[in-house]
């Protein structure tokens, strides 16, 4: 006999290489769809999710975070190994809980930290071709680094948005980004509260301008108040983005 209504949350982990990203559509498998068919299945009752962050075609995730309504009587943080036992090797639950009646995922204040991965050698590195962009031009991280700064605070980042994308507002407030080197590979870290449709991807790829010498680290913030797309730089493949961080507001 089915149980009371009760709401599990699923922090979730991902190899996003063969889905076109989180959320559920018409032209390829989705993450959301998985994992709908997967508890629909452990279940028997037909389940649908709420994601923290729809996460693009190719991006990968550490942690993001899901939300679903259930009868069953398996208890909350049971369901992650039941779960895991049906879904494929590049989808695993690292945790699940259940969180009260009212929860509601998409009213919470969210703080997500992206990183992407840049190969910065003479050749690509095969064990990394699926979680890096591989570049061989030399790359400047200090002016690298310059450049970021003028991208830190509330700002209109409608030049670093894809154009026709449909959103209330296109102003987000980056908390803090960072752009480190380790050995051969240059990591630009963001943080903030939102981020509109390939805007850590388009950060990285004018990012890389500056770091070619192609673009002065000043010119970021001209790209800013230009609010045009065609100024920006190109967008960085999504390989080499990752969703390592995510904090919801109550959690």
């Amino acid at each position: 006999m089915d149980g009371e209504m009760k709401k599990v949350l699923l922090r979730v982990a991902y190899d996003g290489t063969s889905y076109h990203g989180w959320q559920r559509q018409q032209n390829g498998i989705t993450v959301q769809e998985v994992l709908e068919e997967k508890l629909t299945e452990l279940l028997h009752e037909e389940i649908r999710v709420t994601g923290a962050s729809r996460t693009d075609a190719g991006v990968h995730a550490l942690c993001n975070i899901a939300v679903f309504e259930t009868h069953t009587r398996i208890p909350a943080e049971k369901i992650s190994y039941a779960l895991n036992q049906r879904l494929p090797e590049d989808i695993r639950i690292v945790e699940s809980r259940e969180v009260c009646p009212d929860f509601d995922l998409r009213s919470c204040h969210a703080h997500k930290t992206y990183e992407y991965r840049i190969v910065n050698a003479a050749f690509p590195n095969p064990v990394k071709r699926l979680y890096t962009h591989f570049t061989y031009f030399n790359c400047d991280v200090e002016k690298m680094r310059e450049a970021a700064q003028y991208l830190i605070g509330e700002h209109d980042f409608r030049a670093f948005c894809t154009v026709g994308a449909q959103v209330d507002t296109t102003v987000r407030t980056v908390t803090d980004i960072c752009v480190t080197r380790e050995g051969e590979e240059i990591i630009i870290s963001v943080s903030g509260n939102g981020f509109l449709y390939n805007m850590v991807r388009i950060v990285a790829g004018t990012l890389l301008e500056v770091g070619y010498g192609r673009m002065e680290p000043g010119r970021v913030a001209e790209i800013l108040k230009s609010r045009d797309h065609k100024n920006a730089g190109p967008t960085a493949p999504a390989k080499g983005l990752c969703l390592t961080r995510l904090e919801i507001e109550g959690l």
